[in-house]
């Protein structure tokens, strides 16, 4: 009987040792090392985040609500016997340092230097235009999917933890904007205002239609929208063919029309295919992005930055492209020298779409009203050009130069791997970046130290 009691005498203190440790496999000792320590913090966090995906789901039919890996992705923080729940109960968890927090992208992009960029929100498939709320919420239209977004980042740790698909099958809903509580999107004809949008979320409320007069043409037809300093909600109709006559038609202009849909002008005109749009923070005055036609080769013409110091103005399609090209076969009915030449000519056939002023404060001081543009790439060039984004910098109200940002979603064998398609100065001064090809949201910071 004592040799049997000698022989379990070890596996006997054994359990008495693991009794008085917890759980822990660590000895009492040694710190625990910091991914023992944050490993807890993270699987309660996606627990909480299980719970409210279930409330979610138990509450809505309409909207679906996807919980984002960024919890579970984001670096694991250093922990010291300090600063965690395990070694002090009142202990404030340390932050997650924000290039730990924003996911790598699988494609180096270069960027100047002191310029770093991660993932915002993965999953948002075809993501294109981009509004944000004075609450932090980004919503996003798309183009193919037909999908309408809403993305959180309730944490506030710069990576968007819920995405929400508000809506499906929608006709094209490119463009958004918000004003006063209120979503606006833009269809190919019509124009939507869902009120008090974010008390809803995630259910979608119902949808006043503003207005449902304009032209129904695919080809051209998705919308960006943007409210103007003036208040009123401008709304651009592209032509719907590569070149064609467009006096006397509703094509290839700006417009924009009251909050409530009415008093219809036009306030640009020869204008192709805008689909990015924004005012000068010093003036007020409108510049934006116009693409060029296709079919004159692979070098003309350029696409366009324009800038509309009053309304009435006309930019020269179909008769002239580029300021100086006169069209082939509608350029000897008007000269070139009648129409307002663009304030910078971009790359031939670019695609450039969103662009933005940078207002944020988190850039060097040579960025402050800046214009970024999204360059969406070329589509039929023999050697592709664009999927970037560039820089367009200004003296006053003259553009001086015209220079890549950020660029890698052109692999060097001619393989795309992400196309983007507007952006979005945050809060923070941080600059977000749509793109449709790979269905993401990236962000964009500026910090010297590398952190």
């Amino acid at each position: 009987m004592v040799r049997h009691l000698i022989h379990w005498l070890p596996v006997i203190l054994a359990l008495l040792l693991v009794a008085c440790n917890g759980d822990s496999a660590t000895s009492p000792t040694e710190p625990p090392t910091a991914a023992a320590m944050t490993e807890p913090v993270a699987t309660a966090a996606l627990a909480t985040a299980a719970v409210a995906t279930a409330a979610v789901a138990a509450t809505t039919t309409t909207a679906e609500v996807v919980v984002t890996e960024a919890v579970a992705t984001a670096a694991p923080v250093e922990a010291t016997p300090e600063a965690t729940a395990e070694s002090s109960p009142t202990a404030t968890p340390p932050a997650v340092p924000v290039a730990a927090a924003n996911p790598p992208l699988p494609q180096a992009i270069a960027l100047p230097p002191g310029f770093h960029i991660g993932y915002y929100a993965e999953n948002v498939p075809n993501a294109r235009s981009m509004a944000l709320s004075p609450n932090g919420t980004l919503f996003v239209g798309t183009l193919a999917q037909g999908n309408l977004y809403a993305i959180r980042d309730t944490d506030q740790d710069h990576v968007a933890d819920e995405v929400i698909t508000l809506a499906q099958g929608m006709n094209s809903p490119n463009g958004v904007a918000f004003r006063d509580g209120a979503l606006y999107v833009a269809e190919i004809n019509r124009v939507l205002r869902y009120d008090n949008i974010e008390e809803s979320l995630p259910q979608l409320p119902e949808p006043v239609v503003i207005n449902a007069d304009y032209p129904s043409d695919a080809p051209h037809g998705w919308k960006f929208i943007r409210f103007g300093p003036d208040g009123r909600l401008y709304v651009p109709v592209g032509a719907p063919c590569n070149v064609c006559a467009i006096e006397g038609t509703p094509y290839g202009k700006i417009t924009s029309i009251a909050p409530d849909g009415s008093d219809y002008q036009v306030y640009a005109d020869g204008v192709r295919n805008s689909v990015g749009f924004d005012w000068q923070p010093e003036t007020g005055v409108l510049w934006f992005t116009d693409n060029g036609r296709d079919g004159l080769g692979d070098d003309v013409p350029p696409d366009e930055l324009n800038r509309t110091p009053e309304a009435g103005l006309h930019f020269g399609f179909p008769y002239c492209h580029g300021g100086t090209i006169p069209d082939p076969d509608f350029g000897r009915q008007r000269a070139c020298d009648e129409f307002t030449p663009p304030a910078q000519t971009l790359g031939p056939h670019v695609a450039a779409l969103g662009m933005r002023f940078y207002t944020g404060n988190l850039f060097p001081a040579e960025y402050h009203n800046q214009i970024f543009i999204a360059e969406h790439g070329s589509w039929n060039r023999t050697q592709p050009i664009g999927y970037r984004v560039t820089l367009v910098r200004l003296e006053g109200d003259e553009a001086v130069s015209y220079e890549p940002f950020a660029e890698g979603w052109l692999r060097e064998s001619g393989e795309v791997w992400g196309r983007p398609v507007d952006v979005q100065v945050m809060p923070d001064g941080s600059l977000l970046v749509s793109d449709d090809t790979a269905g993401a949201i990236y962000r964009i910071w500026y910090d010297p130290a590398g952190n």
